[in-house]
């Protein structure tokens, strides 16, 4: 039966795939709640293969010393669920990461920022296995093998179809969303996985992108009543865009992102952290992909634009 697991009696066995602010601390949580839990790493790999992972959280922190860690996606077992962490600059690498990794009947569920990210991995695995999440999380990671865990942390998933046509919601959506709620995780499962998509690019395109163009964290964006006219201004583009591809967003879905960053700690941005550490942003997926699909309806976003071109200047010159 497709997009079904068929051992519900049994225990899910999950992959890590970059085991970073947002793949360490979910995985660190599954593996405390007693699930079965494979990381793979790169420069962590030799610390947290003998010393574990440190997660300090607002709810409680906790040590795991023991982990089963990886260094070549090779090594590590198939797995039911395969949770891909990873930035999306580094998806040239899931073409050899993903083979033989997931089970036959398995799912791969992609927790990365953007738009069109769930169809560079259907044209891996096949549309069929695979599943989007869209994750609200405040988190870094501060030291090999230790994550900080600032605020919130609830994922919104659903499931892929060709062309992001609506895809209800499924067994499989739910097994998985039981094991991360049994992990402390608020779930929320999306019938229409591309509207859950624009939804989180009302927050991700203004505050990521602001962060970097204007050197700011989220407090001083929201602060400052012309930044935050700016960062409003961008959302509803956000929204504009949405409305081109038949996802319809609320008013009231603008002031709850509003809200909700207006009582977030000072957070720097996962993105002015990337550019902090000169490494690569994602810029085509959370602000390229976004433009083209509205683009091709016939839909300028002239804001989003502007910050687009800004961020590929900065981008170009960070990393030369």
């Amino acid at each position: 039966m497709p997009n079904q697991f068929i051992y519900n009696s049994f225990q899910l066995s999950y992959a890590i795939l970059g085991t970073g602010a947002l793949g360490g601390y979910y995985g660190a949580c599954l593996q405390k709640a007693g699930l079965d839990v494979h990381f793979l790493l790169h420069s962590d790999y030799e610390y947290v293969s003998q010393h574990g992972l440190v997660v300090e959280s607002k709810y409680g922190n906790f040590t795991l010393p023991d982990v089963q860690a990886y260094q070549e996606a090779s090594k590590m077992p198939p797995c039911d669920v395969v949770i891909v962490a990873l930035k999306t600059t580094q998806n040239h690498l899931l073409p050899q990461m993903l083979t033989n990794l997931v089970k036959d009947n398995g799912v791969v569920l992609v927790l990365q920022n953007g738009l069109g990210v769930e169809d560079e991995v259907a044209k891996i695995v096949g549309a069929k296995r695979v599943m989007g999440g869209l994750c609200f999380l405040c988190s870094n990671k501060v030291a090999p093998g230790h994550i900080c865990h600032l605020d919130y942390g609830q994922i919104k998933i659903g499931e892929y179809a060709a062309n992001y046509q609506p895809a209800g919601i499924t067994n499989r959506m739910q097994q998985i969303a039981a094991d991360f709620e049994r992990a402390g995780i608020k779930m929320e499962l999306a019938e229409d996985l591309l509207l859950a998509r624009w939804q989180k690019l009302v927050w991700n395109i203004p505050y990521n992108g602001l962060s970097v163009v204007l050197d700011a964290r989220t407090d001083e964006l929201m602060s400052n009543p012309d930044t935050r006219s700016l960062v409003e201004e961008l959302m509803w583009e956000v929204v504009a865009g949405a409305k081109s591809c038949n996802s319809i967003i609320d008013k009231s879905f603008v002031e709850t992102m509003l809200h909700y960053t207006d009582k977030m700690k000072p957070y720097r941005t996962s993105m002015k952290i990337d550019y902090d550490e000169k490494r690569p942003l994602e810029v085509e997926t959370m602000f390229g992909n976004p433009l083209h699909f509205a683009q091709k309806k016939g839909v300028n976003l002239p804001k989003i634009t502007m910050i687009y071109q800004q961020l590929k200047f900065l981008d170009s010159r960070n990393c030369s």
